[in-house]
């Protein structure tokens, strides 16, 4: 099962719009099919997304911890 949220061209601005907070995110290609997802500081990771031209997607759901991010990353994926 992958987040149900809109995606989002994997750019600057996703990057810029990404929270300094833990979370669980997942890159999607350029139809929209999931390509693979992680947990992290969603800001760092999407950075580094963007950095290695990992996908052509992002989206995200915020956690409030780090072992908050894993318990929501284990439910969806």
């Amino acid at each position: 099962m992958s987040l149900r949220k809109p995606w989002r061209d994997l750019d600057r601005s996703a990057a810029a719009a990404a929270p300094d907070r833990y979370g669980v995110y997942e890159l999607g290609d350029d139809d929209g099919e999931p390509v693979g997802f992680g947990v992290g500081v969603l800001r760092d990771e999407v950075k580094e997304a963007l950095a290695y031209r990992d996908a052509a997607k992002v989206r995200w759901l915020v956690a409030e911890s780090r072992e908050h991010a894993e318990r929501l990353a284990d439910d969806r994926f």
